[in-house]
C-alpha cells in the first residue's frame, strides 16, 4: 500500500520526453524512461501515471536564458494543455533551467568516453527537474 504521494516528471521535448519518478516521502527522485513521441504520447503518459499511482505530474518548463518565453516555452504549454484534457492527476510546472546542461556533465563524468544517448540525457533531466520540485517544496515540511 502507498504510504505517500508519487510525483512523475516530464522534460518534453521535440521528439522525447524523458520520464522520472519519485516517492515524496524519500524525496529522490530516479529516471524512469524515456518515451518517444507519437499520436498516442498522452495516452502512454496516462498508463505511466495509472502504473504508478502518481499524485502530481512536475513538467520542466524551458526559458530562454533571460527567462524569456521562446518557441520550445510555448509548445510545452501547448502539450501540457492537451495532457491535462486526458488526466485527471494535478500538472505543476517546474524551472527546468540547465537541467539538461547538467545531465550532459553528469553522463560524460561516469564515462569519460561519453558514451551516453540523447534520451539518457532527457531521463535524467527529468530526474533533476523533479529533485528540484521536491526541493523546493519540501523546505519547511520537517
Amino acid at each position: 500500500m502507498q504510504s505517500t504521494a508519487t510525483f512523475l516528471a516530464l522534460d518534453v521535448g521535440e521528439r522525447r520526453i524523458g520520464v522520472a519518478l519519485a516517492d515524496a516521502g524519500v524525496r529522490f527522485a530516479q529516471p524512469l524512461t524515456t518515451l518517444e513521441t507519437s499520436t498516442d504520447i498522452l495516452a502512454q503518459i496516462q498508463k505511466l501515471i495509472d502504473e504508478h499511482r502518481v499524485a502530481t505530474v512536475v513538467v520542466g518548463l524551458p526559458r530562454g536564458l533571460d527567462g524569456q518565453e521562446t518557441a520550445q516555452t510555448r509548445a510545452v504549454k501547448t502539450f501540457v494543455e492537451n495532457l491535462k484534457q486526458h488526466t485527471e492527476v494535478p500538472i505543476v510546472w517546474q524551472d527546468e533551467a540547465l537541467t539538461s546542461v547538467k545531465a550532459e556533465a553528469e553522463l560524460t563524468s561516469r564515462d569519460k568516453h561519453g558514451v551516453y544517448n540523447k534520451s539518457d540525457v532527457d531521463a535524467l533531466a527529468a530526474t533533476y527537474i523533479l529533485e528540484d520540485f521536491i526541493a523546493e517544496h519540501s523546505r519547511g515540511d520537517t
